[in-house]
């Protein structure tokens, strides 16, 4: 969820000029990256109701819960231990005054849960595809609903491998088997960081459309949840093969490729909206971009028209500044994103960074005071946000926030 890129402010024309841009965009033609796929069929098992939950109307008081708080290698990898954990992450979250955890259940196209379509999850066994003996997602629904929590299952969607991690892809992985077939193999992209998703075409996108459905279907989830993670790269070469071919159908309509891009994108939120509604229609679909609209639109992220269409039900941006940050304040970068989604019919929630409470983020402005995340609270709710997520646990409770975490709580009462 980390990872602030290039830029950190957003000048208002720019987000004047990127609503202007998106409703250009949508009422252009579609053309022959933007074919639509055939929906992958997934049966539809009977899920648990969920146990007590907020209360109606709430705000929202969520913490992500990111692949590395779920990781068991190196230890026993069995169910009990699993558990214990998962058990500590809910009574912990819910102690600091959360009503939600975000969790990361598929980080690398592969799932902490049962699935006809993605391999087992390395985290939890050591290796890639195989079976751990439990289904962690059913626990993890149960154990949070139990306590009076709801339970969003976060996924990256184009993300398949980063740097070593995982070490090796099981055979069953779709990269694996497209890759075998010649006629398959752009669909997936390999950089020196990592392998890839190519959302260009309409069978990736349906993939993964297919694999949130997947989860609402068969998990009484409260919701499906995207990080900020769209095209890994502006470079051209990175879905060269796949463009060409688009422009050489469009001709003369075709767009350029930064817009082609968002496109995609636009696409698949689209299809994986309308997917997780079909399948629960009680559960709901969000993003969290960054804070930074300029950079978001660079990865192809078109919030402006996500809120057009609503094809979100929910925007966090990942307000991870302070209140003194040296080129965008808290105060303003809520401003642009409380303007943005004005009117739009899409719940805004803000995401707070506490994993830089007490640190020397952001010029040491993080260590000056010990009530930001209250002030960021106090400001958020004057702007109508409607909740606030926290990155992320492990931070929540850790020594460094402590003090920070304490006084954010006190409005969470």
């Amino acid at each position: 969820m980390r990872g602030g890129k290039r830029r950190s402010g957003v000048h208002p024309a720019v987000c004047a000029a990127l609503l202007l841009a998106s409703a250009v965009l949508a009422t252009m033609g579609v053309h022959a990256a933007e074919r639509r796929a055939p929906a992958l069929a997934v049966p539809v098992l009977q899920t648990e109701a969920a146990g007590e939950a907020p209360e109606a109307g709430a705000e929202l008081r969520g913490v992500w819960v990111p692949y590395m708080s779920l990781d068991l290698r190196g230890g026993d990898g069995s169910a009990e231990t699993f558990r214990e954990m998962f058990d500590r992450i809910v009574e912990t979250s819910k102690d600091r005054g959360m009503n939600a955890l975000f969790v990361q259940v598929r980080p690398f196209g592969d799932a902490f849960y049962e699935s006809e379509i993605f391999p087992w999850s390395s985290l939890l066994t050591g290796t890639q595809g195989i079976h751990p003996g439990y289904d962690p997602l059913a626990y993890m629904v149960e154990a949070a609903h139990a306590a009076g929590m709801e339970l969003h299952a976060w996924v990256n969607p184009l993300r398949i491998q980063q740097g070593s991690t995982p070490e090796s892809l099981a055979q069953s992985n779709p990269y694996q088997r497209w890759k075998r077939d010649p006629e398959k193999a752009g669909w997936t992209v390999d950089l020196p960081d990592g392998k890839y998703y190519n959302p260009a075409y309409p069978e990736v996108r349906e993939l993964i459309a297919a694999g949130v459905r997947e989860i609402a279907a068969r998990y009484a989830v409260d919701g499906v949840h995207f990080d900020d993670y769209f095209y890994p790269t502006e470079d051209p070469s990175f879905d060269e093969a796949a463009y060409r071919a688009y422009c050489a159908e469009a001709g003369d309509a075709a767009l350029p490729l930064a817009d082609w891009r968002r496109q995609n994108v636009n696409l698949l939120v689209e299809a994986c909206h309308a997917a997780v509604h079909e399948a629960s229609p009680g559960a709901v679909f969000g993003i969290s971009p960054q804070a930074n609209l300029q950079n978001d639109w660079d990865m192809g992220a078109d919030i402006a028209a996500w809120c057009a269409q609503g094809s979100v039900d929910y925007l966090c941006p990942q307000l991870y500044v302070s209140l003194e940050h040296p080129t965008l304040p808290f105060a303003e970068a809520a401003a642009q994103w409380a303007e943005l989604t004005s009117g739009s019919g899409v719940t805004l929630y803000f995401g707070l960074a506490a994993y830089k409470a007490g640190s020397g983020a952001d010029g040491g402005t993080w260590q000056d005071r010990s009530d930001i995340l209250a002030q960021q609270i106090s400001l958020g709710r004057e702007s109508g946000c409607e909740g606030f997520l926290f990155y992320s646990w492990e931070s929540l409770v850790s020594a460094q926030a402590e003090e920070e975490v304490a006084n954010a709580a006190k409005l969470l009462d």
